[in-house]
């Protein structure tokens, strides 16, 4: 997945229908609308996507469906690491990779337990190397089961293993974000940042890209940030975007993934406001929140002379 432009890889939302089943004629429809704001890749079966809300079949259909109809257009990745023992990891992974993705991203608190050292960590994250032969990897620090931080030594140990091509990362402080990224400059890791109000920064210190769940909400706006935040002529508007979008990232992170459905509904999307994670309906304060998220982001859009989906 190596280039040389940054990019931004929406964490894909899973619509569901009446039944709470996928809806796949949405899911068609959102992923035209990724495609037209501009990103360079997906990440499926993730935990925007209710991971741990569907079956082990579903997560496959899901991805497999992804798969076929993006048709080679973007790079695809997804969680493979799902079963209780690191076999069953592994042969999960092989399932979902032989869908037709490019890596099988594995969550790190998915390889020890909260209080476990890291040696049964790398232990364990070697021991899913020998199972699953050539199939490239990722590592993601997703908040589910529990967050899992890599630390800059493991990180380090991870890359020089070579059968990492993907990290997205959760650190949030940024000088251990640098840490990592400086880590994996030079190897065939793109490392990308999963925190909105590191956006600018992160880019700057030579983050592949961004991988947020603001993407679903105004995925063009993640892409202008990915395309400029190094243009030397752009400083002033990169600056005050990054500021908007800081402002804003704890709100849209509340009532999430319900919060990006409505947002996508008041952009034109015919996605339903059925959650599997999230039962309760929006209440009408958590609404009207999101519309003046949304009249900010025209604003921004008028501003940096984008013109919304």
């Amino acid at each position: 997945m190596n280039t040389g432009d940054k990019k931004f890889v929406p964490v894909m939302i899973t619509p569901f229908n009446l039944k709470a089943k996928v809806d796949f004629d949405v899911l068609q429809q959102l992923i035209d609308f990724y495609i037209a704001a501009g990103v360079k890749g997906f990440f499926a079966n993730c935990l925007s996507s209710e991971m741990y809300s569907i079956s082990e079949d579903e997560r496959l259909e899901l991805t497999s469906f992804i798969v076929k109809y993006v048709n080679g257009r973007l790079p695809i990745v997804a969680t493979g690491s799902f079963g209780l023992t690191i076999e069953d990891k592994a042969e999960f992974t092989k399932k979902i990779y032989d869908t037709g993705i490019e890596a099988a991203i594995m969550i790190t608190g998915h390889f020890a337990h909260v209080d476990d050292p890291d040696e049964l960590l790398l232990k364990n994250f070697d021991k899913m190397f020998g199972l699953t032969g050539d199939i490239p990897l990722g590592t993601y620090e997703c908040p589910a089961p529990y967050k899992r931080i890599l630390t800059a030594e493991v990180f380090q140990k991870l890359v020089a293993s070579n059968r990492l091509v993907y990290h997205k990362d959760t650190s949030i402080l940024l000088d251990n974000v640098k840490a990592k990224i400086e880590i994996a400059t030079n190897s065939n890791m793109e490392f990308y940042d999963a925190h909105t109000p590191n956006a600018m920064y992160s880019l700057q210190m030579g983050a592949k890209g961004m991988s947020s769940i603001s993407g679903n909400f105004y995925p063009e706006i993640l892409v202008w940030m990915c395309n400029n935040a190094l243009d030397p002529a752009k400083q002033e508007d990169v600056a005050w975007l990054q500021s908007e979008l800081t402002a804003v990232d704890p709100i849209i992170h509340q009532a999430y993934p319900m919060s990006a459905k409505y947002f996508l509904q008041k952009r034109g999307l015919p996605i339903r406001t059925i959650s599997r994670t999230y039962a309760l309906e929006l209440t009408p304060q958590q609404k009207q929140t999101l519309d003046e998220i949304h009249t900010r982001f025209l604003g921004w859009c008028d501003r940096l002379g984008i013109k919304p989906l």
